[in-house]
């Protein structure tokens, strides 16, 4: 094992201590600087060595946290809901009086779902190249989720080796309901199937395209060409365009393209898809309109967001928290810009042990350890989101309030 990727408890524990932000996770949380339900009443789950599984804590504050924290020195901690009593007093109460409450809209994205369609990487593999995919997905889930549903406030979160969480804090993300974020994840549902199932994308109805994806198909469609086409080139190999040719329901658009690209089959992506194009232009114009909306159907195949729904759909699922470290990778789970989203590369991720050496090598010890190494962009951007929350808390307060 490298250095870098050194997760070792020795060396998690000193993290704890010196460099994971409590103060920041405490208030991102709590929606107000003093304790509320939304953190004393909040579940946190600890994986220990050797796969020791502590669910149902609790904490008063973020001290609290960090002294249990360090105390069990878990290999990582995840976040669950706000419960109607504490989560360590379990155990006390009626099973009928400890229900979830509130829970943050969660999301998770995986790059292993991608397996089918990315040809650089695979398995537990990522790199800035197969990145694409996640980065195409940010964009049409942030552009979705706060026009058409009005969300503002996302953290997305890099989950420290292949893919990257969403967490959605507005009010009205907090109080859904299990059925709301049921219907919710089903409405963002656009690719499904195994791997015995071609055709993945059946969304449309007689009335064509729902206007819902008319705004993520217009932004995947500029994603299609440097992605699918030429970076990945998916349809390079046999295998690639057969996947290609079954999604043509049109017989002999299908056999003319199977023989000439068996015939000299080096061609490219770019090239084989100017030649369905070109192909499908010369049917007769009442054939065109289905053999279009075949290919706006590919390019939602390839490039739409490819979502763990299980994670979403229920209120009492735990999930990773920021700042955790990776155990395989040792790269710390960081929030991320959706900004930025497509010069992000994982492999630039700060690590555990190259965040010590950076803090070990500095001499002051004023301040939180983290300003003193390269995780602080990370924990600033976390705390500038949280402040947005903070502002609409006390604006709602404000509200509440005037005559």
């Amino acid at each position: 094992m490298s250095d870098d990727t050194d997760t070792s408890p020795e060396v998690m524990l000193q993290f704890y201590k010196m460099l994971y932000p409590f103060p920041s996770i405490f208030t991102w949380l709590n929606h107000e600087h003093t304790p509320t339900k939304l953190f004393t009443h909040r579940e946190f789950a600890f994986t220990l060595q050797g796969d020791v599984y502590l669910r149902y804590n609790s904490f008063n504050t973020a001290e609290d946290l960090k002294k249990q924290v360090c105390a069990l020195n878990p290999t990582r901690f995840e976040i669950g809901p706000m419960y109607s009593a504490k989560p360590r007093d379990k155990k006390t109460v009626r099973p009928a009086a400890f229900t979830p409450q509130r829970r943050e809209l969660v999301f998770d994205i995986d790059m292993t779902d991608y397996d089918g369609v990315r040809t650089c990487c695979s398995a537990a593999d990522i790199c800035s190249r197969c990145w694409g995919f996640i980065a195409a997905a940010v964009k049409v889930l942030r552009s979705v989720l706060t026009e058409q549903f009005g969300f503002r406030h996302l953290l997305w979160v890099y989950s420290g080796r292949r893919g990257i969480h969403l967490w959605i804090s507005d009010p009205e993300a907090l109080d859904l309901t299990d059925d709301q974020r049921r219907a919710l994840v089903s409405a963002l549902t656009v690719v499904e199937g195994g791997k015995e199932m071609v055709k993945k994308v059946n969304v449309r109805t007689a009335k064509g395209l729902p206007p819902s994806l008319w705004g993520a198909l217009e932004t995947l469609r500029s994603t299609f060409g440097p992605l699918v086409l030429d970076d990945q080139d998916c349809f390079a190999s046999q295998e690639g365009w057969e996947t290609l040719l079954q999604l043509i329901p049109d017989r002999s658009i299908v056999e003319t393209l199977r023989n000439k690209w068996s015939q000299d089959p080096e061609r490219s992506s770019v090239q084989k898809w100017d030649e369905l194009k070109d192909l499908i232009t010369t049917k007769k114009v009442d054939v065109q309109p289905r053999l279009k909306e075949a290919l706006e159907d590919i390019v939602l195949q390839y490039t739409y967001p490819r979502i763990d729904a299980e994670v979403s759909k229920h209120r009492n699922h735990l999930l990773k928290a920021p700042f955790c470290v990776h155990p395989k990778t040792g790269r710390v789970c960081v929030p991320l810009d959706p900004d930025d989203i497509d010069r992000f590369d994982p492999h630039g991720v700060p690590t555990v042990a190259q965040l010590l050496r950076e803090v070990n090598s500095t001499s002051t010890s004023e301040g939180a350890g983290w300003e003193k190494t390269s995780l602080k962009p990370y924990v600033d951007l976390l705390d500038r989101h949280t402040m947005g929350i903070l502002e609409n808390v006390r604006m709602t307060k404000r509200n509440d309030t005037s005559w």
